[in-house]
């Protein structure tokens, strides 16, 4: 890949010039690191999911879910999956990418992809649930989120069509 910004967003025009394709419009870019290699010296699986976990306080930061601040809802992770694709090794610079692709009324579903110059080395994806800052219930997502997720990422609201 051509010479990156670490930790930096990287938005739709960034990523089309790294060759990732849409509907991809957020990133952020890292390189692999020694603590990440397993016993085999590729990427363990687990670095994937920390990956997708960091790449996601940039976008809740970026799209106007959370701030992480005290007044903040709490967002929890209700499920994750991923796909390992192609091998990676320590010192390779990679690109994540998400979005979310559909919403209901309290929760969302992302989807994650992991790009290197060779292409796409794994996908993921997860589901969300917006919690009220105490953890006492679920909160609704704000009608400026559900328009992000719609307007940024192209996301359907799943809460319409379901009954």
């Amino acid at each position: 890949m051509e010479k990156l910004s670490y930790h930096t967003p990287l938005l739709g025009d960034d990523l089309r010039a790294l060759g990732i394709p849409e509907p991809w419009s957020f990133g952020t870019a890292d390189r692999v690191r020694f603590g990440e290699i397993d016993a085999l010296q590729h990427v363990n699986h687990t670095a994937y999911l920390r990956w997708f976990e960091t790449f996601r306080i940039a976008y809740f930061r970026a799209y106007g879910v959370s701030d992480y601040g005290p007044d903040s809802p709490r967002i929890v992770l209700k499920s994750i999956a991923a796909e390992f694709l192609k091998e990676m090794v320590v010192a390779q610079d990679y690109v994540v990418t998400g979005r979310t692709t559909s919403f209901r009324n309290t929760s969302w579903v992302m989807e994650y992809g992991v790009w290197t110059d060779q292409g796409l080395q794994a996908t993921g994806s997860s589901v969300l649930v917006q919690l009220e800052k105490d953890g006492s219930a679920k909160q609704p997502l704000s009608d400026a989120v559900r328009h992000r997720f719609a307007e940024m990422d192209l996301a359907a609201n799943a809460s319409v069509n379901s009954a």
